[in-house]
């Protein structure tokens, strides 16, 4: 029989600090992780499927081995696969995750993604499944999702109401797309930040796509992003702290060791130590593990259950932008990598903010999920005057990158859906609501027919 080997304790500061700059790397070994989630639902008649019934999330799962994926265990339950492409994971209603692998290219990503969605789509096939690209459920209510059998997730969902209105919603009834970037230095990390917090409602504003609550229009464009602004005030938004002077590694782990704990992973379970202080933890003192110290999985654990706009691991999380079809899951890695991957993209992009104030910045964030390219812009005008030039600077990045795919064609194509969105100056949510009072005739049940992957 053997044994697990002993994690080493965390003994100073400087390795919480030291957990960030690990993640530096080289530009030539930089790489982008897509992550996107979708709502799954039952085709006959549109119910979110449980855990365990016939036809279910376990038996989806089970459908996938088949293309190579691996089953991941927590107790008796399947709640993760692995594989070449990433995992593939549950989030806590059964909206189905592809965290993607760290590829070099934008085709690479979009090739990864296409796979994913066939081999979903012929599973759901078999079963009888359908998948939905949008920010939020539609049409149901928190009492109608399931639970998925995840330990993480029943301490969530059981602090959520303590600490803000709507921290359910986001847990239960919220899809978005993210992308995962690197960064060379501490101060290529601060500048990345910087740009990738200052213009996350651009991003919140192309890609807001969550116009209905329980089957109304409900007042938002995004209303996944509102939904943030009362989830829990210590572990979300905009961190003005980030365009402070001196920000870098030690900044970020202060803030995060004053984000309150969720769990503790131990021997296969998860402890309860919501609202506990990981610096109480540092200290032996945590109250539901007395006398014991965290290991470095345990600050990576800790890590990612802090939600701003932009999060820092060892490598930083673009955040903003609600689920959608396949062309914009594509599109928002090519913003970001873009305007974050090329010096000149990524001086250009942050000249154009930094006379932005703190104040201005979360103006501009509280205003976005009702008004999307609407929203006050800091300095006069509308956001949309300046999204057209935030594109030009991530294309030029993405052509100064110059990498192509067979046929010759670089990555500047995958902003292509996005352009459309600012030619027209209408974001998917004012789509979804022109034929909601128009051809679906008040029924948003069509939405199933016309957003589904």
């Amino acid at each position: 029989m053997t044994t697990a080997t002993p994690k080493p304790i965390i003994e100073s500061r400087d390795q919480l600090i030291q957990s960030f700059a690990r993640g530096e790397k080289p530009k030539d070994r930089w790489r982008i992780g897509t992550e996107h989630e979708k709502f799954v639902y039952a085709r006959a008649d549109h119910h979110a499927p449980s855990y365990d019934e016939a036809g279910g999330i376990r038996a989806l799962l089970g459908e996938l081995e088949q293309y190579g994926w691996k089953p991941v265990y927590e107790g008796d339950h399947v709640i993760a696969m692995s594989g070449a492409d990433g995992s593939i994971s549950l989030e806590p209603a059964g909206q189905f995750e592809l965290s993607g692998a760290p590829l070099e290219s934008l085709h690479d990503t979009c090739a990864e993604t296409g796979r994913h969605l066939e081999q979903v789509k012929a599973a759901g096939e078999k079963l009888g499944i359908g998948f939905l690209g949008l920010g939020m459920w539609p049409d149901k209510t928190r009492a109608e999702l399931p639970r998925m059998p995840k330990g993480r997730y029943v301490i969530m969902l059981n602090h959520m109401p303590r600490v803000g209105t709507m921290g359910l919603d986001m847990m239960l009834r919220t899809c978005t797309i993210q992308v995962n970037l690197d960064y060379s230095s501490e101060a290529d990390m601060v500048k990345k930040f910087r740009v990738g917090l200052a213009l996350q409602p651009l991003a919140t504003a192309l890609f807001a796509n969550s116009p209905f609550t329980e089957g109304k229009p409900n007042g938002m464009l995004s209303y996944r992003s509102h939904i943030w602004s009362d989830t829990d005030p210590h572990r979300t938004g905009m961190l003005p702290f980030v365009f402070e002077d001196g920000f870098g590694y030690e900044r970020y782990a202060e803030y995060a060791l004053d984000v309150p704990m969720y769990f503790v992973y131990r021997d296969g379970r998860y402890i309860d130590a919501a609202g506990h202080s990981f610096r109480d933890f540092l200290k032996g003192e945590l109250a539901v593990l007395p006398g014991e110290k965290p290991t470095l999985d345990d600050w990576n654990d800790h890590l990612s259950t802090a939600f701003p706009e932009v999060r820092l691991k060892t490598f930083l999380e673009m955040r903003g932008a609600d689920g959608g079809p396949w062309n914009r899951i594509c599109a928002l890695p090519a913003l970001w990598v873009g305007l974050l991957y090329d010096q000149g993209a990524l001086d250009a992009a942050w000249d154009l903010v930094k006379g932005w104030t703190i104040d201005e910045r979360q103006a501009l964030r509280d205003a976005v999920p009702r008004l999307a390219l609407d929203a006050p812009l800091p300095g006069g005008g509308r956001l949309r005057d300046i999204a057209s030039d935030v594109l030009d600077i991530a294309s030029a990045g993405l052509s100064a990158r110059g990498r192509t795919n067979r046929a010759g064609d670089n990555e500047t194509g995958f902003l292509d859906p996005l352009r459309a969105i600012v030619r027209t100056g209408k974001v998917p949510a004012q789509s979804l609501l022109d034929r909601y009072h128009g051809a679906w005739g008040g029924d948003v049940s069509n939405v199933y027919d016309e957003e589904s992957f």
